[in-house]
């Protein structure tokens, strides 16, 4: 019995390697591609997105991470191996949800980790390349040899981080939408597979044989890649890489945007890969491959959907590359769209793709709407609208109205190109005048000083030659209007705008010495040009008389002249400076006499004649000091 358990773990022993075996060789890549982005300092992170085949793919192939290789371009050395762990495992959504298909299901496997690219080692001129290696691609693949036993070497490339002694930062292109859609036979599939690169280089696409690599079904996952340079997969009878897959036409892309565009002729499921390269100053710098892979089914009849443009004049059809819409002033500035499907139930949407032009676009009153249902029209109408100020300056701007369904795989869709030559009418300057009180140089601040408790009124008039619509404001600079007792009432109007400024003067805002209030006159026109006037309010201090203190006294004469010491000139009390006290001394320093009250009256007080001194005190601590010279009185 003993022995028979010994046999028996032995041979589950056996068996449970073949299982891990089989599951580490299945085939499950769909594809990727990888990218390196500056993070600081000589910290750069690398990423590899792996795309795995969420239905044939064997759990046991989900690796928990993947070794990096980077080596040097001139030499294919090592420089060094890195780990990236996996950090996340999702799936990858359809572009429309309604058009899942069973037999697609995909998951996209990021695996990512930071490494360090010295500027004393990456300095090689002619660059350095990083790979990942990894066994199997799907069995079912039609396009390739013996695909169940091909690998897969995920590949970019990236320049020296120090350039003539001065560090060179720059991250790879990223951001590839991934592809969870599938093709239908015989109708035109089109992805926009384009990438974007942080630091503004510039992108060109390319088809690509994808990359075979060294793994095997006998060695799925190398410990560590292998160096440059990598055989890539067989094609199969007929294929290439400029026909990689079966259509009219064949599989090609946009070298600029990198749009894919095929119509499969065949059915099946088929490998395709793209090379990003960038450049910097017309110079390639890095590179960045793709491979991924297209499924071919049988999808229902799906009737492309049509769109037409009417002229502004009548209904007659624009026609597209013979008719030109000019927009002028006062004209109609409105395009009448006419969009229907021949398929019952089709949900259609609008949309806008300016060809050689940036800026404002019109407005479409129905964005998206149902054709052929119950209840519903065999055809929309929508009104296609340029904004007021739309200005083609002088050129012919083409814009692209496209009308979409709702079908499967991917919506079908037309195009109407607009031609526009579009110019606004020209404008005047509007005029701001105002009472004599505000008619000054709009460049040279203009003053007004306003004494505490008065109240400043000025009416303003702005006019437009054009009629435009004006407004007017008034902001102060660096302080609340309200608050310092000012206001503003503008009445705006097409042509022609007044407002009426009003400020109450008081103690609280005098400690603000100036504030600067911008009137402005605005026009509602294209090419607006505001007219502002800039004044200057000040609350200054009604002392306005000059303060002649008297320097004699003569109370014994009993003239009625000068028979006392009294101050009527002197300075009014100011908000917060205000009379504090009289003293006046002897010459020996000797008080004789005080007093709080402005309006006071000295006589002397019977001292003997001879000079004394006087000190007047305000409560912001301004003083006046004086002497004053007491006459003897006359026998």
């Amino acid at each position: 019995m003993a022995c028979f358990l010994r046999l028996l773990g032995s041979g589950g022993l056996l068996i449970l390697l073949l299982l891990l075996s089989f599951s580490a060789r299945a085939t499950h890549i769909v594809g990727g591609e990888m990218d390196l982005q500056y993070v600081s300092g000589n910290n750069y992170q690398l990423t590899l997105t792996l795309y795995f085949d969420a239905i044939n793919g064997s759990p046991g192939a989900l690796d928990n991470d993947l070794t990096a290789g980077i080596f040097d371009k001139a030499t294919n050395g090592s420089m060094q191996n890195v780990v990236l762990p996996l950090v996340e495992n999702t799936y990858v959504a359809y572009t429309n949800p309604a058009c899942t298909s069973p037999s697609l299901s995909t998951r996209k496997l990021v695996y990512r980790s930071v490494v360090q690219l010295s500027p004393n080692v990456y300095t090689g001129a002619q660059g350095y390349y990083v790979a990942v290696e990894r066994c199997c691609r799907n069995n079912g693949i039609s396009n390739i040899v013996r695909p169940g036993e091909s690998g897969q070497t995920f590949y970019l490339e990236f320049p020296a981080v120090l350039r003539n002694g001065q560090p060179f930062r720059d991250s790879t292109p990223r951001i590839f939408p991934p592809l969870s859609d599938y093709a239908c036979l015989g109708e035109l599939f089109y992805y926009d597979f384009g990438g974007q690169d942080p630091d503004g280089d510039s992108l060109v696409y390319e088809l690509a044989t994808p990359l075979n690599g060294y793994s095997s079904t006998r060695v799925p996952k190398p410990a560590t890649a292998t160096s440059a340079p990598y055989p890539t997969i067989s094609w199969g009878p007929g294929r290439s890489e400029q026909s990689q897959i079966p259509g009219a036409p064949t599989l090609t892309i946009n070298r600029r945007t990198g749009r894919l565009e095929v119509r499969p002729t065949q059915l099946g499921l088929f490998v395709f890969g793209i090379k990003c390269s960038e450049y910097r100053n017309k110079v390639k710098i890095g590179e960045t491959r793709r491979d991924f892979q297209l499924k071919v089914i049988t999808c229902p009849t799906n009737a492309d959907p049509t769109i037409t443009a009417q002229a502004q004049l009548g209904n007659a059809t624009y026609l597209p590359g013979r008719d030109t819409i000019r927009l002028v002033p006062g004209g109609n500035p409105c395009v009448r769209l006419r969009f229907t499907d021949a398929d019952n139930a089709s949900a259609l949407s609008l949309s806008l793709q300016p060809v050689n032009f940036t800026g404002p676009l019109p407005s479409i009153s129905l964005l998206q709407g149902m054709v052929r249902a119950t209840g519903m029209p065999d055809t929309l109408i929508s009104q296609l609208c340029f904004p007021t100020c739309f200005d083609t300056k002088g050129q012919v701007y083409y814009l692209n109205v496209i009308v979409a369904d709702n079908g499967c795989s991917l919506p079908k869709r037309d195009t109407v190109q607009l031609a526009i030559l579009a110019q606004p009418a020209p404008t005047h300057t509007p005029e701001l005048t105002s009472v004599p009180t505000l008619m000054q140089d709009n460049n040279t601040p203009l003053v007004i000083r306003v004494a505490p408790g008065s109240v400043y009124e000025a009416n303003l008039t702005a006019t437009d030659a054009d009629n435009d619509p004006l407004t007017l404001t008034a902001a102060g600079t660096g302080f609340d209007m309200a608050a310092a007792g000012m206001s503003f009432v503008p009445t705006n109007g097409k042509g022609r705008a007044t407002g009426v400024f009003r400020w109450e003067a008081s103690c609280s805002v005098a400690l603000l010495q100036q504030m600067e209030v911008t009137f402005r006159v605005q026009e509602s026109t294209c090419y607006p040009q505001p007219q502002v006037q800039v004044v200057r309010f000040e609350v200054v201090s009604p002392d306005t008389l000059a303060f002649l203190p008297p320097n004699i006294i003569t109370p014994g004469n009993h003239d009625g002249k000068n028979d006392e010491f009294t101050l009527p000139t002197l300075p009014p009390d100011f908000c917060d400076n205000r009379f504090a006290n009289i003293k006046i001394f002897s010459r020996w320093g000797n008080e004789v006499y005080s007093s709080a009250d402005r309006n006071f009256r000295w006589d002397g007080g019977g001292r003997p004649a001879g000079v004394y001194f006087y000190l007047i005190e305000y409560t912001n601590k301004r003083r006046f000091k004086g002497m004053l010279t007491l006459a003897p009185a006359y026998q």
